[in-house]
């Protein structure tokens, strides 16, 4: 079996970082990527995709991205539920990153010549805690 997925996309907000109770750090945010079709109106689509990072991503990613950047995302698919505070069940998709790639240069800075960079995540454990 298999669940990778690959994504290139900007970012719409700065990642937020927090830390779960064990104390390690988790980011996430949101990567609008455009669909590969137009509608008959002509408008191409886009897709609005939550990223989580763990560990060292996590704070590499909030580092370094800010809104608008583009970059490429991999990581594996993940759908989880839960129960909001008044008995609703929800599920949510999101994508826990593994490895994200800044394909984009930050406009102004002392490293706005510097080459495109890349983050990996730190190899698993299996024992992430949830952040939610």
């Amino acid at each position: 079996m298999l669940n990778r997925i690959i994504l290139i996309g900007r970012l719409t907000r700065d990642p937020e970082l927090r830390y779960v109770p064990s104390g390690h750090p988790v980011a996430s945010f949101t990567l609008a990527v455009d669909r590969p079709f137009v509608s008959q109106q002509g408008e191409r689509g886009t897709d609005f995709i939550d990223i989580v990072a763990w560990r060292r991503l996590a704070e590499q990613v909030t580092q370094h991205l800010s809104k608008g950047r583009l970059v490429a995302v991999e990581g594996r698919l993940q759908i989880r539920s839960y129960e909001t505070q008044d008995g609703q069940k929800r599920k949510v998709a999101e994508v826990v990153a593994d490895g994200v790639r800044f394909l984009d240069r930050k406009a102004a800075g002392p490293q706005a010549d510097a080459p495109a960079q890349e983050a990996e995540a730190e190899p698993a454990d299996g024992g992430d805690d949830v952040p939610f």
